[in-house]
Order: structure tokens, then sequence, then C-alpha cells
């Protein structure tokens, strides 16, 4: 595999980033019982700032394994003293590291699953196909594999599966034959060129967005392995949950959609036959997925993809 040595040159400072959704979920964290709320995505902290500020009875533990989200979070945070502690780790280790806490149940948790702006934003970080850069995507530069590996090693089936499964991309026959007769590919410009000359004129045409996005979404969530790790986290994190305790989830695929729907859905309707009342003490936080306003899709066009899901433990 090719290993990237070098860690992109950017620090926390240069890490902003808009969070999605942020005065509906503020408006759930503000209203949280006393305790703690576990941010498993923390990025620069956004959200972990807004909760903290709307709920003075919230504790923050923040998760990412991204070191310059967390060097940035670490700065954004730091005036909140000990009512912020950050762990520098992948969001499947979260209910393991309460525990190690101390923290046997939660107020409340969010995941947003999408890729910040500044990650997506900075050419060394591998993520964009609107600026040229290495082929990487990793959130943990300690990992060693990375996007080229996975466009330049696996095997046509396998690649054709990863974009089919991740990106629900309907050309991806074509992208792979091309990428196959392309190889070796090393940076996000030549794949992105690859992709859009892959992609039929009449398909181009009829998109709203880059005709790569679709692959390298699917080649982000392969190298990170972020769908293999949702489902059980999201149970050991519902789990978790005090009474009136709320879990909430950002998504911005199918995929991240379809994993969490499910496992919130099991967990409400618990060992109870279908029609049957369930004895779960689990139940919607609302019904349905929620989407960004009109306002913030104005503002913000990355949220389009957004949907927001959430459990509540219900009072015993």
């Amino acid at each position: 595999m090719m290993t990237l040595e070098r860690r992109p040159n950017i620090d926390g400072e240069d890490f902003h980033h808009d969070p999605v959704m942020e005065s509906e979920i503020i408006e759930i964290l503000g209203n949280l019982q006393p305790g703690v709320f576990a941010d498993l995505t923390l990025g620069g902290a956004g959200h972990a700032v807004a909760a903290l500020t709307a709920n003075n009875a919230l504790t923050v533990h923040g998760f990412d394994r991204d070191d310059v989200a967390i060097d940035a979070a670490s700065a954004r945070l730091a005036g909140f003293g000990d009512r912020a502690v950050i762990h520098t780790t992948r969001f499947d280790r979260a209910a393991d590291l309460l525990r190690e806490a101390g923290v046997e149940s939660i107020s409340g948790f969010l995941m947003d699953l999408g890729v910040s702006s500044p990650q997506l934003d900075v050419g060394a970080r591998g993520f964009s196909y609107r600026i040229d850069g290495p082929l990487d995507m990793r959130m943990d530069h300690r990992d060693t594999k990375t996007a080229a590996d996975i466009v330049n090693t696996y095997a046509p089936g396998e690649l054709l599966d990863v974009l089919r499964s991740y990106g629900d991309e309907r050309h991806a026959s074509r992208i792979v034959d091309a990428i196959m007769s392309a190889r070796p590919l090393s940076t996000t410009g030549e794949l992105a060129q690859l992709v859009a000359d892959a992609v039929p004129a009449a398909a181009r045409r009829k998109s709203t967005g880059h005709p790569a996005k679709r692959t390298f979404q699917a080649l982000r969530i392969e190298v990170n392995a972020e769908l293999e790790i949702l489902g059980d986290t999201l149970e050991s994190m519902i789990d978790m949950l005090a009474p009136n305790g709320v879990g909430l989830v950002l998504t911005y695929h199918s995929g991240e959609d379809r994993i969490t729907k499910d496992r919130m859905r099991t967990a409400i309707d618990g060992d109870a036959p279908p029609g049957m009342p369930t004895t779960s003490p689990y139940r919607w936080f609302f019904r349905g997925a929620r989407t960004a306003s009109d306002t913030e899709l104005e503002r913000n066009p990355r949220s389009r993809s957004a949907r927001l899901r959430a459990i509540t433990r219900v009072a015993s």
C-alpha cells in the first residue's frame, strides 16, 4: 500500500466549519437533562460550543480522530474548563472511554457524519474533487490505507462494489473501466477528470454537482471504514442514554441513513412481535428525518443532503 508520511500542513486555526442544522440541534440540546453530552464527531467543536453555551448543566465529551480538528476543538473549548473533555480516537471507542472515565449514562449524544468544510477545502487532505492534491482521504493520518491504495490496487469487482454501495453511483461500471485503463493514479485532479470523462455527457448536463462527487464520497467512506463502525457505535450509545436522554444523528448518504434508521427502529421496537405494543424504553424523539431549512440551504449548499434523526429514552 502507498503510505503518505507527511501530515497535511494546516493547523487548527484554519479549521472553521459551520455546523449543519445548528439551530434545530441546539433547540434540543438546550433542554437536555443535566449530565454528559457525547459529541462523537467533534470536528472544530461547533456543535459542542453551542451545546455548552445553550445548556449550563452539560459537560461535553468530544471524540475525533482528525488531529487538525482536535487542535481546533481544543482551542475553542479551552474557555469551558473541565466542562469539556476531548478524546483523540475513532467514535467506535466512545462508549468504552466514557465508562473508563466513570460515565455510565449520558444525557445525549450527537453523530454528524459529514466531512467538514476544512477537510474538503484543503487540497493536501485529498478529499476534494475541485482542488488538486494527493489521493489520500484519511481522517487519521496514522492509518495506512489511502484512496490511492483503493483506486490502484482493488480488483475491478471490489472497486465496483465500493462505488455502488457507498456512492450510489449509477455509472460505476464506466468509471471502474476508466480507472483500470488509467492506473496508476496519484492525484485527486487526475481522478476527478477521469470520472468526469467517463460519465456520459447527457448525465453530466443533468447533474447539479460535480460528476466525481459520488465517487469521492464512496472512496472516503471506504478509506475510513465509516459504515463498518457506524451501526455498533450507534447501538452502544443508545444503550448509554439516561431517562429523557436524546440521541441525534446527522447523515448525508443513503447508506448512513439506512443504518441509522434501522438501528434506532430496532431499539424502539425491542423484542415485541410485529403489531404488538413494545416494552422498549426507547421512542422516536420526532418522526421521520428533518432536513435543513431553505435559509440554511441558501447559506450552506452542502447541507442539502443532510438528514437528522433522533431517538429518546423515556423516563421510567
